[in-house]
């Protein structure tokens, strides 16, 4: 991993670089909410924030997509969209970058999804986080606020300079077309560096606990635990959408005389009408099903699929729940009803 800093005044330059190549998304400020969008100058950027309100996934996984457009006259057309502008997402934090990796098992498969293409195409230039928020929990789930496992480059902010950590062969070539933004780390650089991400990491006060979290919620499927969970729950399905590894979509035709498209739109195991099959069965009812789905869904049905936790503890579902519904206390709590 080749280490090096970049000066803070450089950055602004090296995003104008950036953008006569990719397409640059960073996080904005947009009136107080902080979202990942794509910005035309380094000035439209945010760089100081505890984490975006919507994960990294909308840029990859769009809210709405069109799939394909098709039209029919003497032989039928079909359009796919292009996928293959490359892009480069700024100061995305660990967490993001780690769910990213958590939703390649579902669409980098036997079928090429346009996700894959734009994955592909895309370059993560990760941000350390410093300061997690109280609801932050990644350490628990393989993750944590200084990891650079997930991204192409990493950035540590160290005062004056952000320290540089090259992590694949797509971060080092985006470095070396601008070789002279950046200069070698220094031995107090590294320093500061390995200071600031122990106070980030003690400053993780809460924890999940996943040791054989698996067989034990395969023991407590049938538990009225899961009733009195649902009692509170809303199924307004904000944590879904805010999570950074939820993917449910439905699939919409629309057509208007011999055009049409195809297009995908993010949906979500909470609503009862997900799960209603065409004869009009549906298998999850009652909101005590969906709200314990969802639990399994990320901490038994995913691990023991892809052998990986379908959560990266960045905690917005936390936040973003009207009724206080805490996912940590949830897994926690299951755990201690069924020790």
């Amino acid at each position: 991993m080749e280490k090096m800093i970049i000066p803070k005044k450089n950055l602004p330059e090296f995003v104008e670089k950036a953008l006569k190549e990719y397409e640059v998304i960073a996080p904005t400020d947009n009136e107080g909410v902080i979202l990942f969008k794509e910005v035309t100058s380094p000035s439209e950027m945010v760089l100081e924030f505890a984490n975006t309100n919507l994960p990294a996934k909308t840029i990859l996984l769009q809210q709405t997509e069109t799939l394909f457009t098709f039209s029919q006259g003497k032989t039928v057309a079909v359009t796919s969209p292009d996928t293959a502008h490359k892009k480069l997402i700024l100061g995305i934090r660990p967490c993001d970058a780690q769910s990213l990796a958590i939703l390649d098992h579902v669409f980098a498969g036997e079928y090429s999804d346009p996700y894959v293409t734009r994955r592909e195409n895309t370059v993560l230039v990760g941000l350390t986080c410093l300061n997690p928020a109280v609801t932050c929990f990644c350490t628990s789930v393989g993750g944590g606020p200084s990891s650079a496992e997930y991204t192409d480059i990493q950035l540590t902010d160290i005062g004056k300079h952000y320290y540089v950590e090259v992590v694949t062969d797509k971060g080092k070539a985006l470095v070396e077309n601008m070789s002279e933004l950046f200069a070698p780390a220094t031995e107090e650089d590294e320093k500061k560096k390995k200071e600031l991400e122990e106070k980030a990491q003690h400053a993780m006060t809460r924890a999940i606990k996943t040791d054989g979290i698996v067989e034990k919620l395969e023991n407590m499927f049938e538990s009225p635990f899961w009733k009195n969970i649902a009692l509170k729950c809303l199924g307004c399905a904000a944590c879904t959408y805010v999570c950074p590894t939820c993917h449910c979509f439905d699939m919409q035709d629309e057509t208007t005389g011999t055009r049409g498209a195809r297009v995908r739109v993010w949906d979500s195991c909470m609503y009862p009408e997900y799960t209603v099959h065409a004869s009009g069965h549906n298998p999850r009812p009652e909101r005590m099903n969906r709200v314990r789905n969802r639990v399994y869904h990320k901490f038994s049905y995913f691990p023991k699929n892809c052998d990986v936790i379908a959560c990266v503890g960045c905690g917005r579902c936390i936040e973003a729940c009207p009724v206080n519904i805490d996912i940590i206390d949830v897994v926690n709590t299951a755990q201690e009803v069924n020790p």
